[in-house]
């Protein structure tokens, strides 16, 4: 895998950066890492949902995947940190989108780590949400400004086109899917990923 911040606009990585020398210089040590889920809802046309958040909320002004912090009510006694990620995955997707996701459609994809640098950081474990051809409605809320359903490749070029703002993870994760031409492929590559060993990204 590439670095996740490369190829990534000037002005990100120049403040990236910033964030990181400001952390250094702070002696601060890294904040503890919040358990989180991302769903990436994929038709079977191959596009996927991706929604502009609120320049007021974490993330703000950047399209990214539905998706949010686990709550108490994610968690069931014994139950495994990645059960209580997906449970909030699909709780995530129903809040946020009024769309509800069968458990059994939910791929366990990747795991991402905030970099230290950055003062609140997750440990989200991302999903591929498959959902049907014809789904094309969601309901948008306080937490989103617009949505789109574009394929890999089209956001990626809205994304290259500096249009569409994305932190490195859903770049990284929308180059993966560009390569996987079917249903199929993308529930084959599912099954390969291991999500023991989360992606910390670091800056080049």
């Amino acid at each position: 895998m590439t670095n996740p911040f490369d190829g990534i606009p000037g002005a990100d990585l120049a403040y990236f950066r910033e964030q990181s020398e400001r952390f250094a210089a702070s002696g601060a040590s890294p904040a503890v890492p919040r358990l989180a889920a991302t769903a990436i809802l994929l038709r079977p046309d191959g596009a996927v949902l991706l929604m502009r958040r609120p320049v007021k909320m974490v993330f703000g002004g950047r399209w990214v995947f539905p998706g949010g912090s686990a709550d108490p009510i994610d968690a069931e006694p014994g139950g495994s940190e990645l059960e209580i990620a997906a449970r909030a995955a699909l709780r995530e997707v129903r809040e946020e989108t009024g769309l509800v996701v069968a458990a059994e459609q939910l791929l366990p994809w990747a795991r991402w780590i905030t970099p230290e640098f950055e003062p609140r950081r997750f440990d989200t474990y991302f999903f591929i949400g498959l959902v049907d051809a014809e789904t094309d409605a969601v309901e948008v809320n306080g937490e989103t400004e617009e949505h789109r359903w574009l394929t890999a490749t089209a956001a990626l070029a809205g994304h290259a086109a500096g249009q569409l703002s994305m932190l490195p993870p859903t770049v990284v994760t929308l180059r993966e899917l560009a390569d996987l031409s079917t249903m199929d492929a993308v529930r084959a590559a599912a099954v390969a990923k291991d999500l023991s060993s989360p992606i910390l990204p670091r800056l080049p």
